[in-house]
């Protein structure tokens, strides 16, 4: 799979060489070198027990937890969460991209990518313009920062986050957390696409070191099967 993941990567890289870098005056949209909108659905290929079902307590592997990690872990009550309003803790920024779900990219203005989720409903904005500012209430998505890295690809910093759950079992990343994404598209042999999502959170109260997963979509056709499903914490 890693070397799959490499050649995809590397004829990405050959596509995008040719890729203009924008100018100064131009939009996100207008200097975009390649194009992320339309349906996506996650390819799951590793991870299966994590991402598919809810793992059960105690099985954190290969996460690189600090024993405070562990505690806050080894307290998760989904009954609690749904009970206080928390059952959308799975569902953050952190998190969200590696879910089995589907989304939806858009342009929701010329310097604003939106991507949406079926699978807890969430929506996510990718902000491009700097003047913007990061401060506010923290929620789930938090405040994400984008600029177009390299010839082909997407960097997304995202601060301001709600306290959350790296999955679905309890797995913890505080508030303070910093997720850094790079979003890559590769063709597929034959015709089609994938979409290619690195995701690194960097949490020094809950990780050891930087967690880095990397999650992959198809591309498809239409919405047909998008299916919205609130967040649940189970």
């Amino acid at each position: 799979m890693r070397v799959f993941l490499i050649a995809l990567l590397c004829v990405a890289c050959l596509f995008g060489q040719d890729a203009s870098a924008p100018s100064a005056s131009s939009t996100a949209k207008a200097s975009a070198p390649v194009d992320l909108t339309g349906y996506w659905v996650a390819f799951v290929t590793e991870d299966w027990r994590f991402r598919m079902i809810t793992p059960r307590k105690g099985d954190y592997q290969p996460v690189p937890m600090t024993p405070e990690a562990h505690k806050v872990a080894d307290a998760w009550d989904p009954a609690a969460d749904e009970a206080a309003g928390n059952q959308c803790k799975a569902y953050g920024a952190a998190a969200l991209m590696r879910l089995a779900a589907r989304f939806h990219i858009t342009w929701q203005d010329e310097n604003t990518l939106r991507v949406d989720s079926d699978y807890g409903m969430q929506t996510r904005l990718l902000h491009f313009n700097p003047a913007q500012s990061s401060q506010g209430e923290r929620s789930w998505q938090g405040f994400s920062s984008a600029q177009w890295d390299k010839p082909s690809s997407l960097k997304v910093m995202t601060t301001n986050l709600r306290a959350g759950y790296l999955r679905k079992n309890g797995v913890p990343y505080s508030q303070n957390a910093v997720v850094t994404e790079y979003f890559d598209i590769a063709p597929i042999p034959g015709g089609g696409q994938v979409l290619l999502v690195t995701t690194i959170v960097d949490d020094p109260l809950y990780l050891r070191q930087p967690f880095t997963v990397s999650s992959q979509f198809k591309k498809e056709a239409d919405g047909a099967k998008w299916d919205p499903t609130p967040c649940t914490a189970k």
